[in-house]
């Protein structure tokens, strides 16, 4: 049998996800920024002729690794505050 799925699961799953969504996309606006004033531009495809492949695996590669660190840090921020507040109406409880 199928547990039900509680208000505070939902309320979760909604928050972390939309803090994992904010952070990847400022994250990107942030390295795409910084990798214009450092580079020139953002590269593009390597199939256009316009951009090396190494410059865009080194691009994709630091994207990578910036946005997944930043989604997952985001994600844990959600997961402390709502542990602290479990805990915060658990001990009003008494």
């Amino acid at each position: 049998m199928e547990e039900p799925v509680d208000d505070d699961d939902l309320v979760f799953t909604a928050a972390a996800s939309a803090a994992a969504f904010g952070a990847g996309v400022l994250t990107k606006r942030v390295l795409a920024s910084g990798w214009t004033k450092r580079r020139g531009a953002v590269p593009g495809s390597p199939l256009d002729g316009e951009t090396s492949w190494g410059e865009a695996i080194l691009f994709a590669a630091v994207s990578g690794v910036l946005i997944g660190v930043v989604r997952l840090l985001a994600q844990r921020g959600v997961v402390a505050v709502f542990d602290a507040r479990k805990a915060g109406s658990a001990a009003a409880k008494g």
